[in-house]
């Protein structure tokens, strides 16, 4: 899938456990990894907006779109290629 989540990075910044988060938002801790993983097919603006109040950020730095089958490739230029068309 194109949209790439980075809770784990968030989390990891603010040094805090999945559990926690979970709690603070107010969502399960099974549902936060489906959602961590990129499992999920959706999420809730209110859950998003939840999850920014707590980990202090903004959605962009939750979610991120990579194109299918280009994530992580680089090109002979050093540039990734989700990045050469911009």
């Amino acid at each position: 899938m194109p949209i790439v989540v980075d809770i784990d990075v968030m989390l990891a910044r603010r040094k805090m456990a999945v559990g926690t988060l979970a709690e603070r938002v107010g969502i399960t801790p099974a549902n936060l990894a489906v959602l961590k993983n990129g499992r999920a097919k959706a999420v809730r603006f209110t859950t998003l907006a939840a999850l920014c109040e707590v980990l202090e950020c903004q959605p962009g730095d939750l979610l991120r779109w990579e194109p299918d089958g280009t994530a992580g490739t680089v090109t002979s230029a050093g540039v990734s290629a989700a990045d050469a068309d911009r």
